[in-house]
């Protein structure tokens, strides 16, 4: 099972054509199983960006496509327009060996995130129904705040603490998030969080590249790379390990 997450694309003033088009090729020549799209798709949830959006998006040639919104598409009332323009998401992906959950976090006008106990209860129904399967929950905010991302009570989920208990006790493998444009991997227990940066924005923070995740899944192990537009690919995990706060990273290229 191969499995691409973009992320964070910022159809908008910011966003990169040029990079999409890369994309385009890239992941079409991949021929992946499933592409996750974790939100931002616009950079301030208006009609026209969310009209350049679909048409880019419906050049990604996949049986399964999955998007779901962030905060910037929720502004300007955009919670109203993107179940119309992406109407073909679902909740609940399931496979032979695997089983992929979407959670909204997403709220009108906010930048923060948050679950809800409803969704943390349904999360954990539905989860617990699919035991020996590979589980992947997605979202887009982030669920742990990240090394250079600045404050992150601020523009996190607000009831991360739940969320995660909720991903622990439902023996979760991945929990893919965007957001805050930075890649990262955290890995508590069996438990991995990846965070994906931004695939075609302007928007860089600690990586200045666009990238995007690659996650491939076989016999239930779980390798996820990280992939420069036009440039290398490697481990996520290097990232994590070459990390050092005191020097500025510029290129991954």
């Amino acid at each position: 099972m191969k499995i691409v997450q973009l992320s964070d694309l910022h159809v908008g003033g910011l966003f990169k054509e040029e990079a999409f088009e890369i994309i385009v090729k890239e992941v079409n020549g991949l021929s992946p199983d499933v592409i996750i799209i974790s939100g931002d798709l616009t950079d301030d949830g208006l009609i026209f960006q969310f009209q350049h959006a679909r048409s880019l998006i419906h050049r990604l040639n996949c049986p399964n496509l999955i998007a779901l919104p962030g905060n910037h598409d929720y502004r300007h009332t955009g919670y109203l327009l993107f179940k119309k323009f992406f109407p073909f998401s679902k909740p609940v992906y399931e496979f032979e060996n695997l089983v992929i959950l979407t959670l909204g976090t997403a709220r009108p006008d906010r930048d923060e995130g948050e679950v809800g106990h409803r969704q943390n209860v349904w999360m954990e129904n539905i989860l617990n129904k699919h035991e020996k399967k590979t589980k992947i929950v997605v979202m887009h905010h982030h669920l742990i705040a990240i090394p250079d991302t600045g404050y992150a009570n601020v523009v996190g989920i607000l009831d991360a603490g739940d969320t995660l208990r909720t991903c622990l006790e439902s023996k979760v493998d991945l929990v893919l998030c965007g957001h805050k444009h930075r890649p990262w991997l955290w890995n508590l227990g069996t438990l991995r969080i990846a965070y994906a940066g931004t695939a075609t924005s302007w928007r860089y923070r600690g990586v200045f590249d666009d990238t995007y995740n690659i996650i491939n899944i076989l016999d239930g192990k779980i390798q996820i790379d990280i992939k420069v537009v036009g440039g290398r690919r490697m481990a996520l995990s290097d990232i994590v390990k070459k990390y050092e706060p005191s020097q500025n990273k510029n290129s991954l290229l």
